[in-house]
């Protein structure tokens, strides 16, 4: 426990890579920060940082440091999530490593529910791409993730997991809109913007194209799929995403369409944790309730 506040002051260092960045970020001198790191590296018998010419970086050791004071760190938060429970105060923080889908409607709604029986609960919601939720599982920088198609699901325990049909998003005066289901090899006659290789929708997409005769030949590639969504509006293309991050108005001169499980199968969404470790009782509560909602959608 006396060395919580030291472990702060190195995890913002490795965080910023500078001492002297991390020390205007904490409001404190360079120089006793470092005389704060040097003091610890002397009682820890270790060094925990490489110099480098322009800045710091944790060397194996520090990394190993580091991974064990995230972890006593969630075991305590955990704990006093559980004290707090107990005394009826119902308090806490729960961490979110989300896709980019579920930012718009089906997260905010969540949240918001659960904090009208919770007041004294708050979040962080952290947009990562489909490898960056799972890396922020294994760090314990996130209690959940809500990802589409993760990559590796190594440390990921999945909670529950519900099917996603891409969609093609298009102009409502569009050729393609009056089909009630759109093949693949259609949409590839015309503009097509596509997410980059680091998120599902494109995963399945590049898969369901090396299975076909024809390349898919972007007009644009984007890692934001609410440029994407907005971007048809001015072209006569279209562009992909998965229903869940989807809410269009009749009135909307966009619309989407189901693509053809035929030629791309519908990918996961999955709800998980890191594997074997026990969350605070509000993640956990949060956890439970999310997945609710998600199994409701099917």
């Amino acid at each position: 426990m006396k060395h919580l506040q030291t472990f702060r002051f190195i995890e913002s260092v490795a965080r910023a890579g500078s001492i002297r960045k991390a020390a205007d970020d904490m409001n404190i001198t360079a120089s006793a920060l470092n005389r704060r790191v040097q003091r610890f590296e002397e009682e820890f018998g270790c060094v925990i940082f490489e110099r480098l010419p322009r800045g710091v970086r944790l060397n194996p050791a520090g990394e190993l440091l580091m991974q064990h004071y995230r972890a006593q760190a969630s075991d305590l938060r955990r704990v006093q999530s559980q004290v707090a429970d107990l005394s009826g105060e119902r308090r806490g923080h729960v961490t979110i490593a989300c896709s980019q889908g579920l930012v718009p409607y089906f997260l905010p709604a969540q949240i918001a529910a659960y904090r009208q029986g919770h007041p004294g609960v708050t979040f962080s919601v952290q947009v990562r791409d489909r490898e960056a939720a799972e890396r922020d599982l294994a760090t314990f920088s996130s209690d959940l993730a809500l990802v589409f198609e993760p990559v590796h699901l190594v440390d990921f325990e999945v909670l529950t997991h519900i099917p996603q049909i891409i969609h093609v998003v298009m102009r409502r005066d569009h050729p393609l809109a009056s089909k009630p289901e759109i093949r693949l090899r259609d949409c590839l006659d015309y503009p097509h913007l596509l997410p980059t290789s680091s998120y599902g929708v494109r995963a399945l997409l590049d898969l369901a194209a090396a299975r076909g005769s024809r390349p898919l030949r972007p007009i644009v590639e984007s890692d934001s799929f609410d440029f994407m969504r907005h971007y048809v509006r001015h072209e006569r293309a279209v562009a992909f995403q998965i229903p869940i991050g989807l809410r269009i108005d009749p009135d909307d001169e966009i619309l989407s369409r189901p693509i053809s499980t035929r030629d791309v199968p519908a990918g996961s969404l999955l709800l998980g944790q890191m594997r074997g470790r026990s969350l605070p009782v509000a993640s956990a509560r949060f956890a439970q309730g999310l997945a609710k909602a998600l199994e409701a959608i099917v």
